[in-house]
């Protein structure tokens, strides 16, 4: 049995996150000093997970975020609703010249040999100004809330996201929830922040010791908890006994976390790579299985195992049913364009059943 306490009784959301929405410009495979069109894809790494579970496993959830009151604002609150994600906003107006801003991220697909390329304009971000104090989380918490999630790309926005990630955390926990964080470790990020990379081993530290399931991969928790480990670089990218083992050093440093799960992933090409996951709970280790993944587009592959993970654990399955749920739903969001779920639930435990692409009739 999985050791976290999960509410048992009526809530009115399963599963809350708390992150920076943002709106992503894809050309698809063209590169953009080519580009004449872009697809819009609302996205951000908290708030996928939301849309994910809300959308393809039928869970009540939210997200807490900064909302602009402009187009690009309107556009996005459009997104979320068509979702089925319940907002709680912090709103900011903005001045019609430099903002405060929902965040761009410019990505092509890339193709083959050709890598994919993402780049950002987080300036003057109105996620990057919520602080402490900005969400009633006793208001939020009143009517019952199972999970609570965050990720390691908001905390490091500004010095005030982090605060704000351990308020939350805290109150979740005061509530009965349990709590998630996917370290999801941006160097660059950490870098710009005053107190670089020390600093934000410090608030991630902070985070983590209100955390009941970590989210991260072997660099993730290195980097981002400041554990020793082997190479990164030089070791196979599917070899899970590489991942246990800085997982023992982890909960050995956080002794609170009952958890750790992450996906393995070896590429090949751009549209061909290898596919696995791993989860750790209270000392037993579980391996999916490795799949070939002819990938579309990558981005939210992460988040989309996060939800399925997350909806399993929610749900009662034993722990290795649930890492399957997370695998399937993962590699099956790697099929589509976008950043969150075009999955319908029957695909996604089919698949992790051991299902094939054969033609539906």
């Amino acid at each position: 049995m999985c050791a976290l306490k999960i509410r048992q009784d009526a809530c009115e959301l399963d599963f809350l996150s708390l992150g920076a929405l943002v709106h992503r410009l894809d050309p698809g495979i063209i590169p953009f000093r080519k580009a004449t069109s872009f697809d819009v894809h609302v996205s951000g790494g908290e708030y996928n997970v939301s849309a994910n579970l809300s959308d393809c496993f039928g869970l009540k959830t939210g997200v807490a975020s900064a909302m602009v009151n402009n187009g690009i604002g309107e556009l996005v609150q459009a997104r979320v609703r068509e979702k089925g994600v319940k907002p709680y906003y912090k709103h900011f107006e903005h001045d019609g010249v430099r903002g405060p801003n929902i965040a761009t991220v410019y990505s092509d697909q890339g193709h083959g040999v050709r890598a994919p390329v993402v780049f950002y304009n987080r300036a003057n971000e109105a996620g990057a100004m919520l602080k402490p104090g900005d969400f009633d989380w006793k208001a939020i918490h009143a009517a019952g809330c199972k999970w609570f999630h965050s990720g390691g790309i908001f905390a490091a926005l500004s010095p005030t996201t982090s605060e704000l990630i351990v308020e939350g955390m805290q109150a979740a926990k005061a509530a009965g929830a349990v709590t998630s964080f996917d370290l999801n470790y941006r160097a660059k990020l950490w870098a710009a922040l005053p107190g670089g990379a020390a600093k934000g081993q410090e608030m991630i530290a902070k985070i983590v010791n209100n955390v009941d399931v970590l989210i991260g991969n072997e660099e993730d928790l290195q980097k981002g908890l400041g554990i020793e480990g082997q190479d990164v670089e030089s070791s196979s990218k599917l070899d899970p006994n590489a991942f246990f083992s800085v997982i023992e050093k982890a909960v050995k440093k956080f002794p609170n976390v009952k958890a750790v799960a992450t996906t393995l992933r070896e590429v090949h090409s751009t549209n061909r790579h290898d596919w696995a996951a791993v989860v750790w709970i209270e000392g037993e280790k579980f391996v999916s299985p490795t799949m070939q993944l002819d990938v579309i587009d990558r981005i939210g592959g992460g988040d989309g195992f996060a939800a399925g993970l997350i909806y399993g654990l929610l749900a009662g399955k034993k722990p290795e049913e649930a890492l399957r749920l997370g695998w399937a739903h993962g590699a099956l969001l790697t099929t589509f364009p976008g950043d969150v779920t075009m999955a319908k639930l029957p695909e996604v435990e089919q698949l992790a059943k051991g299902g094939s692409a054969r033609v539906q009739r």
